[in-house]
């Protein structure tokens, strides 16, 4: 089945990791092993998730201003292009920092689903919601992700999961991957596959 959308986390995927969720965690208050960020602080009382959304919102802000995007994410964005193939993004993060990242590197994405928009990774509902608008299905799509939790929201939603080797525990998620790679380009060789 040819494939028709890419949908591409944003930290660690489109650009270098930057947001280190163990410091994160620390300078919250939360133990290491506290679990996702998020849902954790879905639990706080309403005075301390305020002063964790500050913590994030700081680290959010120098991730945009110290983002470099990974070897041949521009290239790669422009292939996929001229291939005619839909370009989501689906963060943890928020749909202005998406585009603050966009715009930093001139870079452009078709739509994007953020933290806000409902359940987030590992549900799949970011990756359906995005299928819908695109008007694809789950099958004619790949998620590329460096995590875990991109790895499991595609294969909920039944599209085929990329893992790209960035981040430093990367390896341990291989197995959820039906497809891992060490850089972007290597994506566009995967679409031609379904081309055969």
């Amino acid at each position: 089945m040819k494939i028709k959308a890419i949908i591409f986390d944003l930290d660690g995927t489109i650009t270098e990791p930057y947001l280190d969720f163990d410091r994160i965690r620390t300078e919250i208050g939360l133990a290491a092993n506290a679990g996702p960020l998020l849902e954790a602080m879905e639990k706080m009382s309403p005075a301390a998730r305020k002063k964790a959304e500050e913590i994030l919102y700081k680290h959010e802000q120098a991730a945009i201003k110290h983002s470099v995007l990974n070897a041949g994410a521009t290239e790669t964005l422009k292939q996929l292009r001229r291939m005619k193939i839909h370009i989501g993004v689906m963060t943890r993060n928020t749909r202005s920092n998406a585009s603050a990242v966009a715009k930093k590197h001139n870079i452009e994405f078709d739509a994007v689903v953020d933290r806000d928009d409902g359940p987030v990774k590992p549900d799949p509902f970011g990756v359906k919601r995005l299928c819908k608008f695109f008007k694809v299905k789950p099958q004619q799509t790949l998620v590329v992700g460096d995590y875990l939790f991109d790895l499991q929201s595609a294969k909920a939603a039944g599209a085929k999961a990329i893992l790209i080797k960035t981040g430093k525990n990367a390896e341990q998620f291989a197995s959820y991957a039906d497809y891992i790679i060490d850089k972007l380009p290597q994506i566009v060789d995967i679409i031609n596959s379904y081309e055969k």
